[in-house]
């Protein structure tokens, strides 16, 4: 499906600078304190632009912003291979973050907007699968490419891509069951904190924060901290590798549970499956349990953000689905920014990975907690209302 690579470039996009770090640390002499810096300039520019274009595609068109998004991610990253020093780099994936950051807000409220029902929730969960591959993609530039040809080459080979999907992306069909909205960005973030989508903006909102900040804590490390548990440089990308098919099933399992029991006992269960898994890799001392608890991570972490994809959408009505699932995913890329920064700053501080990984666990349980006892799935009633 043409509007999946918008999962497919954003994974690819965060797999391939966890891939960077290790080599521009390398080439600029980084700490890991500024290396925690890069990670979190792109999220700053992702949380821009999830609530900003969240926005704008109520306002002026879904097709229309998904194909502006694309551009700036593009543009950016084409210029991406041209810095010559930290500060170069840090802007320029700001900017990308800015074009990334809208792709999957815009992409989600075109999907919800076309189906309904369990369809629906299905439809966005497979829609998301593709962030596996993106991630794969990535896995195997940076596994096969990245080592003969250098980083800089592998960013274009991305843009090649990107710009091919544009082309793809003008074939979208219009705008579907929308009307013209002409409500101000102020009235349409006013509505989404009105007493009626209150509590579920507030929990989603948490719910997103927290995956992303174990999310992205996890996977843009990844290979740094294989390398610190022992690895090569080429080993751990070799890892990463096998554990992101880990990916595809979760998706596929979770989707197929749609039908099967309410969307919250499914979350609930991913989100500590996810807590056993970076348990084991925490406390992991052999190569089998380094694997095994990846594999789980990647299985768990990535089925639980589909879940949310196709929760989020589906709790505000037609015209106000754009910026609810944008600013719930803007605040989620609050996370998303703190915590590699925070695991940068805490690894120049000499804490150990295990005590890292406790930073997820605690966030994780605090998020079963707002499952189990807080939220309320307020799909059905909005499911009454569109028809």
């Amino acid at each position: 499906m043409v509007l999946g690579t918008a999962w497919l470039f954003d994974a690819a996009d965060v797999a391939i600078l966890s891939f960077i770090m290790p080599y521009i640390s390398k080439e600029w002499t980084l700490t890991p304190n500024q290396l925690g810096s890069v990670g979190a300039t792109t999220t700053v520019g992702m949380m821009i632009g999830a609530f900003l274009f969240g926005y704008l595609a109520d306002r002026f068109g879904k097709k229309n912003i998904i194909i502006i998004t694309l551009l700036v991610f593009s543009i950016s990253n084409l210029a991406l291979a041209f810095t010559t020093n930290v500060v170069q780099f840090m802007i320029v994936r700001f900017i990308t973050g800015v074009g990334l950051g809208g792709e999957l807000p815009v992409a989600a409220t075109i999907i919800a907007d076309s189906f309904s029902g369990n369809r629906r929730s299905k439809m966005l969960i497979l829609v998301d699968s593709f962030w596996a591959i993106g991630w794969i993609v990535a896995s195997l530039l940076a596994f096969l490419f990245m080592p003969k040809f250098g980083w800089r080459a592998t960013v274009i080979v991305t843009t090649i891509m990107a710009l091919y999907t544009l082309i793809l992306r003008r074939h979208l069909p219009a705008d579907i069951n929308v009307k013209e909205n002409k409500l101000s960005m102020k009235v349409s973030l006013s509505k989404i904190f009105s007493k009626e989508f209150r509590l579920q903006t507030i929990c989603l909102s948490l719910l997103w924060f927290i995956i992303m900040f174990v999310y992205y804590g996890l996977f843009l490390w990844l290979p740094s901290v294989l390398i610190s548990k022992g690895f090569s440089v080429i080993h751990s990308f070799g890892y990463v590798l096998i554990t992101s098919f880990a990916q595809l099933p979760g998706y596929f399992l979770a989707a197929y549970l749609m039908d099967k029991i309410n969307r919250k006992t499914i979350l609930l269960i991913y989100l500590i499956g996810t807590i056993t898994g970076a348990s084991i890799f925490a406390t992991a001392s052999s190569t089998g349990m380094v694997l095994f608890g990846s594999i789980l991570l990647s299985f768990f972490t990535l089925g639980a953000w589909g879940i949310m994809i196709a929760l989020t959408p589906t709790q505000y009505p037609i015209e106000l689905r754009g910026m609810g699932i944008g600013f719930t995913q803007a605040v989620g890329r609050v996370g998303a920014t703190i915590c590699p920064y925070l695991v940068g700053l805490s690894l120049g501080l000499g804490i150990s990975i295990t005590t890292i990984f406790f930073y997820f666990i605690i966030a994780l349980i605090l998020g079963c907690i707002v499952i189990s006892f807080v939220m309320i799935d307020h799909d059905q009633a909005n499911e009454v209302a569109e028809q």
